[in-house]
């Protein structure tokens, strides 16, 4: 489930289609975040004493299932850009997670094969 909250930033649903689109490519491909409850924050940063562009940031953070525990966050002259940022680092993320995991269970898988051919 994937939650997009606005923060000092316009609700809008061509943003909220954008994180959906976006995000929904990573989710297909990892079928375990299905389960995992997604939380997006947009914000805009804007000070109105000093002069200069807007910066927008993009902070994902995944709560329970298998891989909770992961923030990501991006920040960007472009909401659209910081969103690419962060959904390419999601993906690079999980990556390594499920690489980690099928080390551990390799890893695993060898020393219990080795400590029954020492037993025999």
């Amino acid at each position: 489930m994937i939650q997009v909250l606005f923060r000092n930033l316009d609700q809008s649903e061509l943003a909220k289609e954008a994180v959906f689109d976006r995000l929904s490519s990573v989710v297909s491909k990892f079928p375990w975040l299905a389960d995992s409850h997604v939380t997006v924050t947009l914000a805009m940063e804007n000070s109105p004493r000093q002069a200069g562009p807007d910066l927008f940031s993009v902070r994902v953070r995944i709560h329970g299932g298998k891989s909770k525990g992961i923030l990501l966050r991006a920040s960007a002259t472009s909401l659209y850009v910081a969103l690419a940022d962060v959904s390419e680092g999601l993906l690079e993320r999980l990556n390594r997670f499920g690489d980690r995991n099928r080390v551990k269970s390799r890893s695993r898988e060898r020393r219990l094969a080795n400590a029954v051919r020492q037993k025999c």
